[in-house]
C-alpha cells in the first residue's frame, strides 16, 4: 500500500532496513515513512515533557557535538543537550522539551542552532544552545531525522529515514516535505547532508546513495557512487569542489569534482586495513580533517583528505562525532559521553563533568 505525503505517493519498503550510527549503541528499527504535516498547535506548558536533568548526562550516549561560536554544544540520548563554555572541561545541561534520542545538531552562528532526532523532531535555539523550543514533530510515526544543515538563519534542510528531506525558508517556523525532489524511489535512508565549498550541497545515505544540488537544494541530481554499502557521513574540505564520503568498514572516498568521480582513500591501522565504521567528521581551522568512528577510530588528514594517519583508542569506544577544543585538542562525542582528548584522539586527563 502507498500513502500520500504532500501530494506524493510514497510506498513503504517491503522490509525494514537496519542502519546504525554507533554499531554498539544505536540502531534505528521500526521506522515508518515520514509525513510532514504542519506542526500542530503548540501544546500547553503543562503538556511539555522535558529531558530529565542528570549529573551523569555528559557520560551518557552523545551523538553529535559542534561549535556555537566559542561555545560547544552536544546532543544525544533522552533529549540531552549539553553546552560548555570552558573548552569541554565542564558541561551544563540545557532545558530541552523532549526525551527522544537526538541525532544531530547544527549552528549557523553563535546564537541560532537546530537539533533533530526521533519522532521526526526538530528543535531550535536562539541563545547558543541554552534554551530550546520544538519546531516540528510527527507523533504518529517513529521515523528519525538524522542530520540537519542550514545555509543561514532562514534556509535549511533536515534529512532522515526512508528518504526524508524537509526544507524551511523561514528559520523553521514552517517545514515542508520536499522528499519528491530526490530520485530516491527505493526510499533509501539519508544519513548526512553537508555543504561543499563553492559548489553546493551534498547528501549521502543507505546503499551508497548520493545526491548533489547546485541551486541551494531546489533541484537534486542522483549520482552513481563508488560504494554500495551505507555511507554515514560527508564533509567538504577547504578546497573547492572537494569532499569526502565515509561509511561502513572503514570505507572512505574522495572527490575533487563535486562527486562526479571518486577515489578510495586507503586507511592503514597498526594491524592492517582499518575496518571499523566511520560516523562523524570535522574540518579544523587549519584545514585539517578529523574523522571518527567505531572501535575508537580517530583518523586525521593534513592534505585535504588525500592521506590519513590512523589512531585507535585503547578503550575502543564507539565515537560518533568530533570537533575542535582549545589548544589543538579534540572533543569526542559517542559511547560514554563527551570527552576532551589530545590532537590524536588519545586521553589527556581532562574529560568533562556535568553541572
Amino acid at each position: 500500500m502507498s500513502e500520500p505525503v504532500m501530494g506524493v505517493s510514497i510506498g513503504r519498503p517491503p522490509a525494514l532496513r537496519r542502519f546504525a550510527l554507533l554499531a554498539t549503541a544505536l540502531s534505528l528499527l521500526g521506522c515508518t515513512v515520514l509525513s510532514a504535516p504542519a506542526l500542530a498547535a503548540a501544546a500547553s506548558a503543562s503538556d511539555v515533557v522535558y529531558s530529565v536533568e542528570s549529573a551523569k548526562a555528559s557520560k551518557g550516549l552523545m551523538l553529535d557535538v559542534v561549535h556555537a561560536g566559542k561555545r560547544l554544544v552536544a546532543v544525544g540520548d533522552r533529549g540531552h543537550i549539553l553546552y560548555s563554555d570552558d573548552q569541554g572541561a565542564t558541561w551544563t545541561q540545557a532545558k530541552v522539551p523532549t526525551r527522544q534520542l537526538l541525532t544531530a545538531v547544527f549552528f549557523v552562528d553563535d546564537k541560532h542552532g537546530w537539533a533533530v532526532g526521533h519522532d521526526a523532531q526538530i528543535l531550535a535555539s536562539e541563545d547558543g544552545g541554552i534554551t530550546w523550543t520544538k519546531q516540528f514533530e510527527d507523533l504518529t510515526r517513529e521515523s528519525p531525522l538524522l542530520d540537519v544543515w542550514f545555509k543561514d538563519v532562514n534556509s535549511g534542510f533536515a534529512v532522515g529515514a526512508y528518504g526524508a528531506l524537509l526544507e524551511t525558508t523561514d528559520g523553521g517556523k514552517n517545514w515542508e516535505n520536499v522528499s519528491d525532489r530526490l530520485d530516491n524511489e527505493d526510499q533509501y535512508h539519508l544519513n548526512a547532508i553537508a555543504a561543499v565549498k563553492d559548489f553546493g550541497i551534498f547528501i549521502v545515505g543507505e546503499q551508497g546513495s548520493m545526491f548533489r544540488s547546485t541551486d541551494e537544494g531546489q533541484t537534486w541530481e542522483r549520482l552513481e557512487g563508488p560504494y554500495e554499502g551505507s555511507l554515514f557521513g560527508v564533509i567538504g574540505t577547504a578546497q573547492p569542489a572537494t569532499l569526502l564520503a565515509y561509511g561502513l568498514r572503514g570505507n572512505l572516498y574522495r572527490s575533487t569534482d563535486f562527486g562526479s568521480t571518486w577515489e578510495q582513500v586507503e586507511l592503514k591501522a597498526a594491524r592492517g586495513a582499518l575496518e571499523f565504521g566511520l560516523s562523524g567528521a570535522t574540518l579544523l581551522d587549519d584545514g585539517s580533517i578529523v574523522i571518527v568512528g567505531n572501535g575508537g577510530s580517530i583518523i586525521r588528514s593534513t592534505d585535504d583528505g588525500e592521506t590519513f594517519s590512523v589512531f585507535n583508542r585503547p578503550d575502543r569506544i564507539s565515537v560518533s562525532a568530533v570537533t575542535a577544543a582549545g589548544n589543538g585538542n579534540l572533543i569526542l562525542a559517542g559511547q560514554g559521553g563527551v570527552r576532551v582528548t589530545s590532537p590524536t584522539g588519545a586521553e589527556n586527563g581532562k574529560n568533562g563533568s556535568s553541572k
